[in-house]
């Protein structure tokens, strides 16, 4: 009987046109991987790419942008800070697309405080020049200079905001309801701080005046007032009033606290004639200009102090700080008299109405006025 078991051959390689379709096959298999390795390798550098790109270009609006916002840059606002308020407000998509453009844009670290009417939805580059267009800055800073009086101040907030005048006159007849302090008798001249304010939009007149007490009413505490004019025999209103008459009469800072000692020295008994400064004949003669008339002198008011005794009935303009310390810390002395004998604003200071009347005679020689 025959074996029937199988017997295995070795397989012999294709030769000729099959070989030569299988060398093919394997050489296409083999471009087929490495142009495969090469997509994936180019999909890592586009896709790494694009996450450079996006670490170096934050999330940004295109173009001017539309509509309108109202944004208020702070005084000391850094341009981070800046940056943030703007993205809250909805006009820049991101803080850091504006810190990327004010980084590009030299004059940037220059954007003054304030209120700037900017737009929706605009490009960190547009933000930053609208910021720095002097037409995007709504007017709101009100400077009011040490010795303004009460109808001046009115008249500064209202040509620098968009608060009218007859607004501002009716909140300045309810001084209650302004924060005045319980010795300002009810009396809004005098009360209200001079300085740099800068109100919003939509800040009303009594929330103006209001805040120029609460910067009094500030300063007066760091001052000391009520102590201060308690330890020198004087009310507080009394050495408000006196600091007021500081301001216009005195030229020069050297010469405050003479001159309120003069005020003071006229309060006294021993004085005994009107108190005689006419700094308070002006406060009624707003309107003109120059050396004051016999008439003027003669005129029937309590502000005349030609012929009444004492201090007048208010202050006569807003005292800044220098003239209420020299009011709370006068000068020590016994002068009654003084006047300005140069053109620099020195006074003289006397105790006699003969060593008066040769100052006063100098100051003419002196071309003073």
């Amino acid at each position: 009987m025959s074996d029937l078991g199988l017997q295995m051959r070795p397989v012999e390689p294709p030769s000729g046109p099959a070989r030569r379709r299988l060398h093919r096959r394997r050489v296409l298999a083999v471009i087929a991987v490495l142009a495969a390795a090469a997509l994936l390798a180019a999909g890592l550098v586009a896709g790494i790419g694009r996450l450079l790109t996006a670490i170096g270009r934050p999330p940004d609006y295109t173009g001017p942008g539309t509509g309108s916002a109202v944004v208020q840059v702070p005084t000391g606002d850094t341009l981070s800070n800046i940056g943030a308020r703007l993205h809250k407000a909805g006009v820049v998509k991101s803080e850091a697309a504006f810190r990327k453009a004010a980084k590009a844009e030299p004059k940037a670290a220059s954007v003054q405080p304030g209120w700037y009417r900017m737009r929706q939805h605009m490009s960190g580059t547009a933000a930053v020049g609208l910021l720095l267009d002097p037409a995007a800055k709504i007017k709101s800073k009100v400077v009011v200079p040490e010795g303004t009086r009460l109808s001046g101040i009115l008249d500064l907030i209202s040509k620098n905001t968009e608060i009218s005048m007859p607004s501002l006159q009716a909140a300045a007849a309810n001084p209650a309801a302004l924060g005045i302090p319980p010795y300002a008798n009810g009396i809004l001249e005098g009360f209200l701080y001079p300085a740099t304010y800068e109100f919003g939009p939509g800040t009303s007149a009594a929330d103006a005046l209001r805040a120029m007490v609460a910067r009094f009413n500030q300063e007066v505490t760091d001052a000391n007032l009520v102590a201060g004019s308690a330890a020198i025999g004087h009310t507080p209103y009394e050495v408000v009033t006196v600091a007021s008459l500081v301001e216009k009469e005195a030229r020069v800072p050297d010469d405050y606290g003479k001159v309120a000692q003069v005020a003071y020295n006229r309060l006294l008994p021993s004085w005994n004639k009107p108190f005689g400064f006419d700094s308070t004949i002006n406060y009624v003669l707003p309107q003109r200009q120059g050396d004051l008339r016999n008439s003027d002198l003669a005129m029937d008011s309590p502000y005349n102090s030609r012929t009444h005794r004492g201090l007048p009935p208010t202050p006569i303009n807003s005292p800044g700080r220098a003239a209420l310390d020299a009011a709370l810390h006068p000068t020590p002395g016994p002068w009654t008299y003084f006047v300005t004998v140069d053109k620099s604003g020195h006074a003289a200071f006397s105790t006699t109405q003969e060593q008066f009347d040769k100052d006063s005679a100098t100051s003419r020689a002196n071309g003073v006025k």
